[in-house]
């Protein structure tokens, strides 16, 4: 492990640790996780969901696997310096099997790594229909997880979808035994009512995340309301790849529909804006460094 992986890592792990509502934005490839990056945030989530979506063209129904969690957490890493929380879904198996997903995603270059206490295969947090393992089970994969990073400062998330199936109190009461079994943040998936939102940072010493789904079950606050409520992380896992989706959708249209697309602002995104966000720079200027002698 890098002085600077290190270094990352710490610091991250401290700043979670203050409750001050840190706004992390989803990322689902190397082009948005820079995107994120250059508009000035400090950490950063790669979404399973954005995967499913956007590389295999799927809904968020568990048919991602490690391999392809880990090659984009590597593609990512090597295309940002900000923390990147990773999605790891169940954590693909029982608890031997988050063992490995611990190791292999932490040395991909994932910072914070997430596990669900969903049944395999999982579904979107905020589809109907989900189903939750044992706590007991839960708890032996926090254990692996806890036990296999090599990185104290790699944190583990533990997330309940209990709420939806079970009702609120159960997902307190598996919050509860989850930080007790060594999750460094909480994530109650779901929530439902302004009223549990408010009440939840009160119930843990352990700061947590709150995961905001536009369109989805749980009610909008702001960073700053959310802050002082006591948050550690505000999540808008799926925020990038929605408007994607709209800004391809709308520009589409518009070529459809004329025939043609000139480089208009509220359409596209300039070339050279493009380049920049790639770095195209630094490999012209590492051409020119190795270019052969006259």
């Amino acid at each position: 492990m890098s002085q600077i992986s290190a270094a990352r890592r710490a610091a991250f792990h401290q700043h979670v640790q203050e409750r001050r509502g840190i706004l992390v934005a989803g990322a689902f490839n190397a082009l948005s996780a820079r995107i994120v990056e250059d508009l000035g945030y400090e950490a950063l989530y790669l979404t399973g969901a954005g995967i499913s979506n956007m590389s295999l063209g799927l809904p968020d129904l568990g048919f991602i696997g490690l391999h392809d969690v880990a090659e984009h957490t590597a593609r990512v890493r090597d295309a940002s310096t900000l923390p990147i929380i990773v999605d790891a879904d169940t954590g693909f198996g029982n608890a031997v099997n988050v063992s490995r997903t611990i190791r292999t995603l932490e040395r991909a270059g994932a910072d914070a790594i997430q596990l669900e206490d969903q049944v395999m295969p999982k579904k979107c947090g905020h589809f109907a229909g989900k189903a939750v393992i044992s706590t007991s089970e839960m708890i032996g994969k926090l254990h692996a997880a806890v036990d296999a990073r090599e990185d104290r400062n790699v944190q583990i998330i533990a997330r309940s979808d209990a709420a939806a199936v079970h009702g609120i109190e159960d997902a307190i009461e598996r919050g509860h035994r989850y930080i007790e079994a060594g999750a460094d943040v909480l994530f109650i998936e779901a929530t439902e009512t302004l009223e549990d939102i408010k009440r939840l940072p009160q119930l843990f010493k352990t700061p947590q995340l709150i995961n905001i789904v536009i369109g989805g079950k749980t009610p909008t606050l702001s960073r700053t309301d959310l802050e002082q409520l006591g948050y550690g992380i505000v999540l808008y896992a799926n925020a990038t790849l929605q408007s994607a989706v709209h800004g391809i959708q709308k520009a589409l249209r518009h070529l459809r529909d004329n025939g043609q697309l000139a480089e208009d602002l509220s359409l596209v995104a300039p070339f050279e804006e493009r380049q920049r966000l790639v770095g195209k720079e630094l490999y012209d200027a590492l051409e020119r460094k190795y270019a052969p002698a006259d």
